[in-house]
């Protein structure tokens, strides 16, 4: 598995559009399986990576970020909780 952490959020009050995120997050982050998608007052992120924090510290600075879900896909791989 070459990215480790399946990374999930939800952020309200971002000033971009979701093409414009997606397209950072994609020239600016190592992952895979990126989903952006919601209107102007609400956003649901979804990327694979192995650095979830970058993910989580960038959307901080597109507004409130909360709902977030990062999980450890080999430790669920391997039928393993936490």
């Amino acid at each position: 598995m070459e990215f480790k952490y399946d990374t999930q959020l939800l952020f309200e009050g971002s000033p971009l559009t979701e093409d414009e995120i997606n397209d950072y997050i994609t020239e600016h982050f190592e992952g895979d399986c990126l989903l952006v998608v919601g209107d102007e007052d609400l956003m649901k992120l979804h990327f694979h990576t192995n650095k979830p924090w970058e993910i989580l510290e960038y959307c901080a600075t597109l507004g409130d970020i909360y709902d977030i879900v990062v999980e450890n896909m080999v430790r669920q791989a391997n039928d393993l909780q936490g």
